[in-house]
C-alpha cells in the first residue's frame, strides 16, 4: 500500500540509523505502527465530531446526539495514548541520536585509555604528559543496541594554561549537553587524594544535581586487594576499573544501560524519535486538554467543535492528511539519498 508522510519520514530514519534500537524503532514506524496509533485516534475522534457537529445543525431543536459520558470516556482515552507518545520521546530522542555522556576529570587520569576501551581504538591523544587532551574528542559506541556518544573532555582543574583553560569551558558546556557525566579519577594513588577526590565529586553533584553521575576509579591495577577495598569504603558507590587491562568496563557498560529506560523498547511499544511528531502531539495533547475542560464545564456544541477541529488538525499533520508545501519542503529536505 501507499506509505503515509509518517512512514515516509521512517525510511530516512532507518537510512541513518547507526545502531540496532534506532533501526528497529524506524522499522516499526515504517510498517505502519506509530500511523495505526495515531489513525485510530483520530477516527474515534472524528465520530464524535460528526455528531457534535450534527447537533449544531439542530440547534432550534436543543438535541444531543454525542453521549457526553461516553465522549468524556474516549477523550481521557486519547489524552492517556498521548501522554504516552509524548513522553516516549524522551527516550526516543537519545536513542536516535546517540545519548551524550561526558567524560570527565583531572589530566592523565585515563580518561582517553577509557574512551579507547570503549570504542576499541586508539582515536583520542594518549601519553604520559598531563593536560594532553586539549579539546574534546567525541565517539559513538553501540552497547546493547543502544548508541552512546562518549565525550572525553580536558577535565576541569585550574590552570593558568590559556590553551588548558579554554578546553575547560568546553568541557562545562560539554557537561551541561551531556545526559550523563562519568567521573573518572587516578585509583592509583587516590588514598593520598581521598579530601580532594570527594570535593571535586560534590563540586559536580551541586553543580548538575539533575544528571546521573558514575564515578569510577581508574588504573586499580596497581592497588592490592586491601588497597581496593579501602577505596571502596572511603569513597562509596565507586566502580573500580583499569581502562589499561579492561577490567570493570563491562560493569560500566551495564551501569550505563540500566540508567536507559529500554521497557517501551523490549515491549515494541510506539516511541516517537522525530520531533515534528512531538511537536504535532504536543498541540494535539493541548487542544484535547481544552476539549476535557469544555465537558467539564459543559461548554456549548460550537466551542466545542473548535477545539475538537484543531486537534484533528495536528493529528492529521503527523500521517499528512494536514499539510503545507513549507512542511513537505522541510521533511524532505532531511532526505540525503545520493550524497
Amino acid at each position: 500500500g501507499k506509505l503515509d508522510l509518517s512512514q515516509a519520514e521512517a525510511v530516512a530514519d532507518l537510512i541513518a540509523s547507526e545502531n540496532e534500537a534506532s533501526h528497529q524503532i524506524a522499522m516499526q514506524q515504517m510498517r505502519g505502527g506509530f500511523s495505526s496509533e495515531i489513525a485510530k485516534l483520530r477516527q474515534e475522534l472524528l465520530n464524535f465530531a460528526s455528531l457534535i457537529e450534527l447537533e449544531l445543525d439542530f440547534s432550534e431543536e436543543d438535541v444531543e446526539f454525542a453521549d457526553r459520558t461516553e465522549f468524556t470516556a474516549l477523550v481521557d482515552k486519547i489524552n492517556t495514548v498521548l501522554k504516552r507518545l509524548i513522553d516516549s520521546f524522551a527516550v526516543g530522542n537519545v536513542i536516535k541520536n546517540g545519548i551524550p555522556i561526558a567524560i570527565v576529570g583531572e589530566p592523565n587520569v585515563g580518561k582517553s585509555t577509557l574512551l579507547n576501551a570503549l570504542l576499541n581504538e586508539d582515536r583520542a591523544i594518549v601519553s604520559e604528559i598531563a593536560g594532553t587532551t586539549r579539546d574534546t574528542i567525541e565517539d559513538e559506541i553501540s552497547i546493547g543496541g543502544i548508541g552512546f556518544r562518549f565525550i572525553d573532555t580536558a577535565g576541569i582543574r585550574e590552570t593558568e594554561d590559556v590553551v588548558e583553560s579554554i578546553g575547560i569551558k568546553k568541557t562545562f558546556q560539554k557537561i551541561e549537553e551531556s545526559q550523563v557525566v562519568i567521573y573518572l579519577f587516578d585509583g592509583s594513588s587516590s588514598l593520598e587524594q581521598v579530601d580532594a577526590i570527594k570535593l571535586e565529586i560534590e563540586k559536580i553533584k551541586n553543580k548538575y544535581p539533575q544528571k546521573p553521575l558514575i564515578i569510577l576509579a581508574n588504573k586499580v591495577d596497581q592497588l592490592s586487594a586491601d588497597e581496593q577495598k579501602r577505596l571502596s569504603d572511603k569513597i562509596s558507590d565507586c566502580y573500580l576499573i583499569s581502562a589499561k587491562t579492561g577490567e570493570g568496563v563491562s560493569e560500566l557498560t551495564d551501569s550505563l544501560l540500566d540508567l536507559i529506560n529500554t521497557g517501551a523498547l523490549r515491549n515494541n511499544e510506539t516511541i516517537v524519535t522525530n520531533s515534528r511528531h512531538y511537536d504535532a502531539l504536543l498541540k494535539a495533547f493541548e487542544e484535547m486538554q481544552k476539549v476535557k475542560h469544555g465537558l467539564e464545564t459543559g461548554l456549548s456544541g460550537d466551542l466545542l467543535a473548535v477545539d475538537i477541529r484543531q486537534a484533528l488538525y495536528h493529528f492529521g499533520e503527523i500521517t499528512g492528511e494536514i499539510t503545507t508545501d513549507d512542511l513537505l519542503g522541510n521533511i524532505f529536505a532531511n532526505f540525503c539519498i545520493g550524497k
